[in-house]
């Protein structure tokens, strides 16, 4: 299928899913650059996380894709049903990569914080409820919308 006749949806989803490939690619490099520099042949922890997860995210972001060519959802519905879950992936990828480079934690959860600065106790909890909504609520649309199409 050639470009130019993918849904709007189904464009967003391999774009996301180049730029998320290619960041784990990029990663891939800093990472084997720090267990190659470090004593303990161990790259820092959220290198290590942003790595594995956006490596992970470019395939997922490609099975929302597919979800969503099929489907009899309408074009803005299908679109809004991926735009949650890409948006948390780059999200969640952003912070990994924030922490890669300040490396002011291996736990971003237990103690949140930005460098030397802690956040409000409430962020993560929201940051976190919102990212579950998003990412399973999308998810759950394109699949329920398979299931009518294929089954009903």
């Amino acid at each position: 299928m050639r470009a130019a006749n993918l849904s709007d949806a189904e464009k967003l989803c391999t774009l996301c899913a180049g730029l998320f490939f290619l960041t784990g690619l990029l990663t891939g490099v800093w990472k084997w650059r720090g267990m190659a520099t470090s004593k303990t042949g161990a790259a820092p922890h959220y290198v290590d996380v942003a790595h594995k997860a956006s490596l992970q995210y470019s395939f997922a972001a490609l099975l929302l894709g597919h979800f969503a060519s099929l489907n009899d959802l309408s074009s803005g519905t299908n679109l809004l049903a991926v735009t949650a879950p890409l948006l948390f992936f780059a999200l969640a990828t952003g912070t990994y990569l924030l922490h890669g480079v300040l490396g002011d934690t291996h736990n971003q959860i237990a103690k949140p914080r930005i460098g030397r600065t802690a956040l409000p106790v409430w962020a993560t909890p929201l940051f976190m409820s919102l990212l579950v909504a998003a990412e399973i609520g999308g998810f759950l649309v394109l699949l329920l919308g398979y299931i009518q199409a294929a089954y009903v």
